[in-house]
């Protein structure tokens, strides 16, 4: 089987979000499975270089009259083909592929990813540029919603649609869906057409053979008005189609050899994991007291992980016995509130605003626990980072944190299989409860060893996952197969 991977983000090329992890361990995996799959994503400014070993093969193909580029190459250190698509509103700006200086998305985003979909969609169907066809491309959220509307007229090719993240569907009104040149035969309401406006996600779903999405709570969520966000409906029509498959996560987190940490550890040697807490807490201005537990949050400062729940627990926490790291970026109101907190409490709480990936390697590992209060979350990543680093995730009971993280009740404390805090009823008094329970947790030490331990011995390696794809990926390719033999 052949597949291309289209993306719009992939670590280590370029991230903003889980979705770029996804890209850059998936294909690895499918690899080693023995699936020939190939990644295709836009060549930004912020792309790095040194991560792409450039082939010197190049095509320069017109896309509705504008010159577009297309360099192939391979993925550094690995055997990953790699096609990048170069064109000045990708790689003209510096800064990130989603938003402008301003913080807001780039006002063309939708010509921008529509002449995305467009190259890849003439790359997948030239056969004398590649010399290389396709039996399915795999699109990932909105941004790619495209290729399979403008594939629908090109059975030989099959599609996958993976959901990230349902709530951002690039929506844009009819006068885009004219500007962009789209056939007018994709404007009803059985392909882009919604309510009114036109939908790069529901193209993705409506035009594709199977949908996928990255946890199996979350594809029974997103079949609900709380959670599907108008498109709930269609995601029950389309159920016998649609599965959720949970996320992996890479072999670089790893805390017995990760290379962003000053020092390694193991279930069985924990030593190192203390000496990265001690590190860190010189490192952000915090007292070095070993027995104060250190609570982490990585991500997006947006109302979406909970963020705003957080800031006010931390407000009515002043004098308890923790210590709060924050990376981040996001809402303006957020990060203000944030160096506030900080600037009031600087023995308490230390944050930094941006993203660093060797801090947030270290701060995984060096933290007791992990805070995710998210109001939904499609799989996460952060919680099986914690697991695998020995530190206890903190979550709410929706999405990949359901399917993920066991709660440390009475019972399941009592047999071992504990892993984390889960609170099912979001709000700012659960926040505190669990922070304050996870204080119960943290001091009886033979109890919290016992749940670290547990913790990170969960697989959540990308090698399952990646069989499940591959089996859709043939089950898909035998339907194409059965059709041609019922034709002839």
């Amino acid at each position: 089987m052949k597949i291309l991977f289209a993306t719009s983000e992939m670590f280590p090329l370029v991230k903003t979000g889980g979705l770029a992890d996804v890209s850059g361990a998936l294909p690895l995996a499918l690899r080693a499975l023995g699936v020939d799959v190939r990644v295709v994503l836009p060549h930004y400014a912020a792309t790095r270089a040194d991560w792409f070993v450039a082939d010197g093969t190049v095509w320069q193909p017109e896309i509705l009259g504008q010159p577009v580029t297309i360099r192939s190459g391979q993925l550094k250190d690995s055997d990953l083909p790699v096609y990048l698509i170069d064109h000045p509103v990708f790689s003209a700006r510096s800064g990130n592929p989603y938003m402008g200086p301003d913080g807001n998305p780039w006002h063309d985003n939708p010509d921008r990813f529509a002449l995305f979909c467009r190259a890849v969609v003439h790359f997948a169907t030239q056969e004398g540029e590649a010399h290389w066809t396709p039996d399915i491309i795999h699109s990932n959220d909105w941004q790619t919603g495209l290729i399979p509307a403008l594939l629908s007229g090109t059975p030989s090719i099959k599609n996958v649609f993976t959901i990230h993240n349902l709530a951002y569907q690039g929506v844009y009104d009819r006068p885009t869906f004219e500007r962009l040149g789209l056939p007018w035969s994709l404007w009803r309401a059985d392909a882009l057409e919604y309510w009114g406006n036109m939908s790069f996600m529901k193209g993705g779903i409506i035009f594709s053979d199977f949908i996928t999405t990255v946890s199996p709570t979350y594809a029974k969520e997103i079949q609900t008005p709380k959670f599907g966000y108008g498109l709930d409906g269609l995601l029950q029509h389309q159920s016998n189609k649609l599965k959720g498959i949970l996320n992996g996560i890479g072999a670089d987190w790893d805390p017995e050899t990760d290379h962003f940490l000053p020092h390694h550890f193991s279930r069985s040697q924990l030593a190192g994991k203390q000496r990265i807490k001690a590190q860190l807490q010189a490192e952000l201005g915090l007292p070095q007291e070993p027995r104060i537990p250190l609570l982490v949050h990585i991500g997006r400062l947006v109302e979406q992980k909970g963020i705003d729940l957080l800031i006010q627990a931390l407000e009515q926490l002043p004098n308890e016995p923790i210590q709060v790291m924050v990376l981040g970026s996001g809402e303006l109101r957020f990060e203000q509130a944030l160096r506030q907190l900080a600037a009031q409490r600087p023995e308490q709480i230390a944050v930094r605003i941006g993203y660093d990936e060797s801090l947030a390697h270290q701060l995984e590992a060096g933290a007791d626990a992990f805070l995710m209060p998210s109001r939904f979350e499609p799989c996460g990543l952060n919680q099986l980072y914690s697991l695998r680093y020995g530190t206890c995730p903190i979550v709410h009971r929706v999405g990949g944190l359901a399917d993920t993280v066991i709660h440390a009740d009475a019972a399941h404390l009592a047999d071992g299989s504990a892993t984390g805090i889960v609170i099912d009823h979001l709000d700012t008094d659960a926040i505190i409860w669990a922070v304050r329970y996870f204080q119960t947790l943290y001091h009886d030490a033979p109890q919290f060893a016992r749940m670290q331990a547990q913790g990170m011995a969960q697989d959540f390696g990308w090698m399952s996952s990646a069989k499940a794809y591959q089996a859709i990926y043939r089950e898909i390719v035998q339907d194409r197969s059965d059709d041609h033999q019922n034709e002839s």
